[in-house]
């Protein structure tokens, strides 16, 4: 029988069940995914109930396994979300998703009692992102969802609502409340005054960091932990000199644990903001919508050029390729690319019939991928360029991709890193210490060097 750690990893797309071994090593993994439902607006969300329901009977089978003791239970998920309990700890609403559109006129009268909001968005070190900043969905479920906030006891961020399902316990966590809520002020590292002012006590909860556990049945259960922040922790638990870590799904986000500088108005209107780590110290971090453009772009080429969904997974690095389109093509580059919220990348305006194969049509796209992803990433860099930057996630399997970073990057050692399990194991290793005697090292991290 192998001691385990179990780790529930809840992205937007996919949702897993993982098991580590004392050694860090993944001994089971299990992932599904759910349609989305509709909310009480008529807009697409994620089905918390079925999400529940899942969490609860795959703890079942792993805890029935004869294989397997479990020593911990963690949780890594997507940010940006609340979880509205009732006064008997049940979910009173939709997981509301963070791409709904926040109202004009509620922003008026948040700006007019809390402006001007540059200066709200510089203290709360975030850009202004409407329902991305999880703040502002209290702020609207008061004024826009009277009934589902009369009745609203805690509003936790997704990862603590997932420990909260075994563990019984509402509380906030360091990584969930200090990414780009504007609930946090970091200059004074505590709440802004402004949910006080507005008696939104039910995201008010004690912040703890994510190495404190709950003992429930014998098992240390972790606070769940953001799983940007999550992706980090191998890497700061590992490597001592200052990196940039750019770890890569639905969101591409390039994170930078050693700068310090103050947050420019320039990098907040690009989608750079600071964010906390699991030990609740300043991170910075810049953000591109990458992995959602993919999937959307994917599909439009699959479809123009009559070939498999899965396609794209055997284009190899052509650098001919590479040389031949940028000699016929005009090519965004990085000082020129437009880096707002959510914006699309440069090849949404070009026209598939200019290009003759999907192998031609994809290495572009990559290329204009890149070009946004070079200017996203030297957001997070400071005075000093990183000696190393480390690529996690889908994108580090893109031999594509890896290859133009690297050549874009020439004066760093650009890295794929073979942990693409980084969030869930992130989730394991920040309380470690309850569960697992082992230290971690880097040989754990797979590092593949692109030249």
């Amino acid at each position: 029988m192998q001691n385990i750690c179990v780790v529930f990893d809840i992205g937007k797309t996919n949702k897993k069940i993982l098991a580590f071994n004392e050694s860090y090593e993944v001994v089971y993994e299990k992932q599904t995914s759910f349609p989305e439902i509709l909310d009480d607006d008529g807009e697409a969300c994620d089905d918390l109930f079925s999400l529940t329901n899942w969490l609860k009977s795959e703890f079942e089978l792993l805890k029935n396994n004869p294989d397997f003791s479990i020593k911990g239970l963690n949780f890594s998920g997507y940010g940006a979300s609340l979880v509205h309990l009732d006064h008997q700890g049940n979910p009173i609403a939709p997981l509301y998703n963070y791409l709904k559109s926040f109202p004009k006129e509620l922003k008026k009268t948040f700006e007019e009692k809390y402006g001007p909001l540059v200066t709200f968005f510089s203290d709360t070190a975030s850009p202004d992102l409407g329902m991305l900043n999880s703040g502002m969905q209290l702020y609207w479920l008061k004024y826009k969802k009277t009934e589902v906030f009369k009745n609203t006891k805690y509003s936790l961020h997704l990862p603590q609502y997932l420990s909260f399902v075994f563990s019984q316990i509402p509380q906030s966590e360091f990584t969930s409340v200090g990414c780009h809520t504007a609930m946090w002020d970091f200059t004074k590292q505590a709440y802004h005054h402004w949910l006080e002012n507005e008696h939104l006590e039910s995201g008010l909860l004690p912040s703890v960091s994510a190495n404190q556990v709950a003992i429930k049945d014998g098992i240390p259960i972790g606070p769940g932990i953001h799983d940007s922040s999550s992706a980090l922790v191998p890497y700061l638990k590992t490597i001592k000199e200052p990196f940039v870590l750019i770890s890569t799904g639905t969101w591409c986000i390039s994170i930078n644990p050693f700068n310090e500088e103050p947050l420019s108005r320039r990098e907040l209107e690009s989608d750079c903001l600071n964010f906390l780590s699991y030990e609740g110290k300043s991170v910075r971090a810049s953000r591109l919508f990458s992995g959602n453009e993919h999937e959307r772009q994917i599909k439009h080429l699959s479809s123009y050029f009559e070939v498999d969904s899965d396609y794209y997974k055997n284009v190899k690095f052509d650098y001919k390729v590479i040389q031949a389109l940028r000699k016929t093509h005009t090519q965004a580059t990085p000082d020129k690319t437009d880096l707002g919220q959510l914006r699309e990348c440069p090849f949404v305006e070009r026209n598939l019939n200019q290009f003759k194969t999907f192998e031609q049509a994809y290495h572009q796209f990559i290329m204009d991928l890149v070009a946004q992803q070079v200017a996203s990433t030297k957001l997070v860099f400071g005075k000093n360029t990183p000696k190393k930057i480390f690529v996690d996630g889908g994108f580090s399997k893109n031999p594509i991709f890896m290859n133009l970073l690297s050549e874009a990057f020439f004066n760093s050692e650009i890295y794929a890193s073979e942990v693409a399990q980084a969030s869930a194991l992130g989730a394991a290793l920040v309380i470690s210490e309850h569960w697992s005697g082992n230290t971690f090292d880097d040989s754990k991290l797979k590092l593949s060097r692109f030249f």
